[in-house]
């Protein structure tokens, strides 16, 4: 089979090799999965490039996201899974087969059933992403009737906060940086879109909201003064970016009792990651989570597609393992 792989960290172009290389078998417990489209996430990237180094066990195909076609099972598995189209989760975390192959095989719980009307698209777009956003949104309770100011609602990780911030019963505020990013953000079905550059960014969303209940942050350091002017005592702060290194104003984030919680997948309880997959699962299977806008590189391309990635492509690059 056909597969992107490395065998060391670098730049893209300089490690990253479409190969062939023997199509794998499913072990216990594993499927086996025809890739139909691969998506690439910022953690690819950086495990790829070394700025988050993971041990290279010989090769590694990278990519954790992507969706496809259940083909064989190993054992232990339900053979009547064969057949099943799904997105994948975690597919390279402790396995060399990541997504960018024409055949992936990995736990057969980190493949997951992809609804008839949902598109091939569609599920390569969710994994890392919307399980990210909604560790954000849940992990302190639910969102009914509660306000959720997303910061980035163009991102990947901030479109899906919006559509499982709506479909959970909360009001969403969005900023964003620009016109097109605001349309993205209001397309998601963000209620109210702010432009954090304005000079009343924060005035504009208090007046839609005086005080928020969770914040999804992109990027703590440059947006915390505006995410302490609109927070009170039940405000969570979630983030999941690492940008530089913040110095936290304490006083400023212990009068209103607001709470800082940070976010990665990697380290999330197994149990608390079943229960976002399978709430993720539910809210695709209900019609509320749509795909991004898609950058398609075929696999000849993935070092390109890693690229496009590293230098901030809107929406989402996928890599098309069928051609």
């Amino acid at each position: 089979m056909k597969a992107a792989r490395y065998e060391r960290l670098g730049a893209a172009r300089d490690v990253l090799d479409v190969t062939d290389v023997e199509r794998p078998e499913p072990g216990p417990g594993q499927v086996r999965v025809r890739v139909a489209l691969s998506g690439i996430n910022p953690t690819d990237v950086k495990s790829r490039s070394g700025a988050t180094p993971r041990a290279v066990d010989g090769f590694q195909v990278p990519h954790h996201d992507g969706s496809g076609t259940i083909d064989a099972v190993g054992p232990g598995v339900d053979p009547g899974r064969v057949g099943q189209r799904v997105w994948t989760w975690f597919a390279a975390v402790d396995n060399r087969w990541g997504t960018a192959a024409e055949w992936c095989v990995l736990p057969a719980d980190r493949a997951v059933p992809l609804p008839d009307d949902a598109s091939d698209e569609l599920g390569a777009c969710l994994g890392v992403p919307a399980l990210t956003a909604h560790r954000c949104l849940f992990a302190d309770g639910r969102l009914n009737g509660r306000t959720v100011l997303v910061a980035g609602g163009a991102g990947a990780v901030g479109h899906y906060a919006i559509e499982l911030a709506k479909h959970a019963g909360a009001r969403v505020i969005s900023t964003v940086s620009g016109p097109e990013k605001a349309e993205l953000a209001l397309r998601a079905g963000a209620d109210h879109v702010v432009n954090y550059r304005d000079a009343d960014a924060v005035d504009q969303v208090r007046a839609f909201a005086p005080r928020v209940d969770r914040v999804v942050e992109v990027a703590l350091g440059p947006n915390l003064a505006l995410d302490l002017a609109v927070s009170g005592p039940r405000t969570v702060i979630s983030v999941y970016a690492a940008g530089a290194d913040v110095p936290l104003p304490v006083r400023a984030l212990m009068t209103p009792n607001v709470t800082l919680r940070f976010v990665l997948l990697y380290g999330v309880p197994p149990r608390d990651l079943a229960d976002a997959v399978d709430e993720v699962g539910a809210a695709l299977a209900a019609g509320a989570l749509t795909p991004l806008p898609v950058h398609r590189y075929p696999l000849a391309e993935t070092a390109a597609a890693h690229e496009a990635v590293e230098s901030g492509a809107m929406g989402k690059v996928l890599v098309d393992t069928t051609v």
